[in-house]
């Protein structure tokens, strides 16, 4: 009989982008960062690469494989920027509803439809324990909303609890999912393979710390 292994889930936002559009690629700091991300994991038994199809999160995958060594890169839309859910007014704390309805409010119809169903796949795809008798390491290169409905989902938060989770670039997040035990945020937003000058990079400037 085939037993279950602890899966190993590590995080990382893609690094600074030109633009935080579409088509938008690295800047210079953004190659740095994840050159030294990549060059952190390097020790660690990375066995594959899920990233976006958007340039930023193609590049940084691209840039930290180069330090991971022969991983195959895996794109996925799974691991795209988008919203992964959209709180109905009644589940949110009366103190903050109206600024979270309006950050969400652009958010088009296709885009309402399409982002639930996409984190309702990541979550098949990226958590809970593996078969087999070997531990598995996997790496997801992706965007700030996923890598907190991730965290919000590790901690069996609530659904709407997304919100508020700030990542800076090509900082790391490390979740573990063990068959015989509560899964566990290992890290979180941890920046320390960064110098100074290239921390908090992609943050709101206010909880900069």
């Amino acid at each position: 009989m085939t037993g279950m292994a602890t899966r190993y889930l590590y995080l990382a936002r893609h690094g600074e982008a030109e633009a935080e559009t579409d088509s938008g690629g690295l800047t210079e700091n953004g190659r740095r960062q994840a050159y030294l991300l990549g060059r952190r994991l390097r020790e660690h038994p990375i066995s594959a690469v899920h990233h976006g199809p958007l340039p930023r999160a193609v590049e940084t995958a691209r840039l930290m494989g180069e330090q991971l060594g022969d991983v195959p890169l895996q794109m996925a839309e799974t691991a795209g920027d988008y919203v992964p859910h959209f709180p109905d007014r009644a589940e949110l704390p009366t103190n903050c509803a109206d600024a979270l309805l309006r950050f969400l409010e652009p958010c088009t119809a296709e885009e309402r439809l399409q982002g639930p169903e996409l984190a309702r796949r990541a979550l098949e795809a990226y958590t809970g324990p593996v078969a087999g008798d070997e531990d598995v390491h996997e790496l997801v290169v992706t965007h700030n909303f996923l890598v907190a409905w991730l965290v919000r989902h590790a901690m069996a938060a609530p659904q709407w609890r997304w919100l508020g989770l700030n990542h800076g670039n090509a900082s790391l997040t490390v979740i573990r999912y063990s068959p015989d035990r509560p899964v566990s945020v290992l890290v979180c937003n941890d920046m320390r393979h960064l110098p100074d000058e290239l921390r908090w990079t992609g943050f709101p400037p206010g909880p900069r710390l």
